[in-house]
């Protein structure tokens, strides 16, 4: 990999105490910090809509419109707060992992918060108490997952332990959604039907669960890679953004995550009217939770010893062709089944499955190839911007998602939706994923230029680099 000419840089001074080695204990730590953000992001992305629609009675392309507005300002606040973070001294408990800590227990505080109904309210007044408690909720989230995220390239260098670490956050994503997935449907509905009173219960425990992780996630992790204090205090916002737009990769990996994400909302929130209007049953939720869960278990133990043969980008390339002629195949494949489309979707669950393991792995790349355009160690910054697309494919897809389910002529007060509306969800549930899944495919194919051999020459370039500026 040649150098980049056109950016006169210094080369970062990295301070490298003598910790413990990295070990199992840094992977359940970071695993933890996902289980923290997944307990309540799950049941936001999966629920939040039908709690809105069904009990506080808000239609749905108002809470469309909600969903829009609260994820373009997160997206902001995820910049803002990456920023604020790299220009932060470190502690000597590291420089992402106190800021886990101490934004936890407000943004529990508000994720329950948001489940609070109040009796004798009028739906003019849960439209603004969801938009407060909704905006505040995902704002505090920003200030929790930034450090979060951001910390990976802290705890280790090593590109093969950085995958570890990817594999392993999504362990946890896994196991949040494993218990969000099967016992929240279990929790949450009564007869079939949203409750008020369940919500708040589940939103209870959820959040206790939450602040654990996150706790254990402070208390298990090591930050070993920390700037040096001319690093922290040299911050170069025009040599920054320079960086940012050159950096290819990072590019492409946002419009990727920007349709990932999008995708993995919309897919939450529409989920729960097809099983409970189309499939005619809210507790198959459980099922779906727990056989799709499985299969991401299973595709666990495999992806380190594929990625090892055969690279992330390519791992990751052949999850998303198998998930996409799954998902078009349903499509077309008329009068299934519950149990026949849980089945079937299951095995594109299974693709899927490789690209959301090395996902975070990626990042960590991207992260490294802007040190390698700019010399400046912007972990924060860069992390923030991925979560900018991310927070972005939300947006998006909150929006669409309540609109979609608009069109197609979703009511709310209707005990049985009309056939047309059926069709639709089912069309919302298939067609889409598939043709996301295969844009997802050609741009890793074709725009994403961090293969397996010029992803171990970046590695080499940086230490060779750094070793340059000691």
């Amino acid at each position: 990999m040649s150098s980049v000419t056109d950016f006169q840089t210094t080369q970062p001074e990295v301070r490298s105490k003598e910790f413990r080695k990295f070990g199992i204990r840094d992977k359940i730590g970071y695993l933890c910090g996902d289980l923290g953000n997944d307990f309540f992001f799950l049941i936001v992305s999966s629920f939040l809509m039908v709690y809105y629609t069904d009990i506080f009675h808000i239609s749905a392309a108002s809470v469309g419109i909600l969903f829009l507005v609260a994820r373009v300002w997160d997206a902001v606040a995820d910049v803002t707060w990456g920023r604020f973070i790299d220009t932060r001294k470190a502690s000597r408990h590291g420089k992402f992992k106190p800021w886990i800590l101490r934004m936890s227990f407000p943004l529990v505080f508000f994720g329950i918060l948001m489940f609070v109904q109040i009796p004798g309210m009028s739906n003019g007044f849960y439209l603004v108490y969801a938009f407060i408690t909704y905006i505040l909720w995902g704002t505090l989230y920003s200030t929790v997952n930034i450090p979060y995220g951001s910390m990976a390239s802290s705890i280790t260098s090593d590109p093969v332990e950085r995958t570890t670490l990817s594999t392993f956050r999504t362990m946890g994503g896994v196991i949040a959604g494993l218990l969000v997935n099967v016992l929240g449907p279990l929790i949450l509905f009564v007869d079939n039907k949203a409750d008020a009173n369940h919500f708040m219960m589940g939103a209870i425990v959820f959040g206790i669960l939450s602040l654990s992780s996150y706790i254990a996630c402070y208390k298990m992790s090591t930050e070993r890679l920390i700037a040096s204090d001319s690093q922290e205090n040299k911050t170069n916002f025009k040599l920054t953004l320079k960086g940012l737009l050159k950096n290819k990769p990072l590019i492409a990996m946002l419009i990727v995550s920007l349709g990932s994400m999008m995708l993995t909302m919309l897919s939450g929130a529409v989920n729960v009217y097809l099983y409970k209007d189309y499939f005619g049953s809210a507790s198959l939720l459980s099922v779906v939770g727990l056989i799709q869960i499985s299969a991401m278990i299973i595709a666990i133990p495999m992806a380190k010893p594929l990625v090892a043969k055969f690279g992330k980008k390519e791992v990751a390339a052949v999850g998303m062709l198998l998930a996409a002629i799954v998902y078009l195949s349903l499509a077309f494949i008329p009068d299934l089944t519950a149990i026949q489309f849980i089945a079937i979707s299951t095995i594109g669950t299974f693709g899927v499955g490789f690209f959301n393991l090395v996902v975070w792995a990626f990042v960590t790349d991207v992260i490294d190839y802007h040190e390698f355009l700019t010399g400046l160690r912007e972990d924060g910054t860069v992390y923030a911007v991925y979560s900018f697309a991310r927070k972005l494919g939300q947006a998006i897809a909150g929006g669409i998602g309540g609109f979609a389910i608009a069109v197609i002529g979703y009511n709310s007060v209707n005990t049985v939706q009309t056939e047309e509306t059926l069709h639709g969800l089912y069309r919302l549930s298939t067609l889409v994923p598939g043709l996301v899944y295969l844009i997802i495919l050609a741009l890793l194919v074709f725009v994403y230029p961090l293969n397996k051999k010029r992803t171990l020459q970046l590695s080499a370039d940086l230490v060779s680099k750094r070793n340059e500026g000691k």
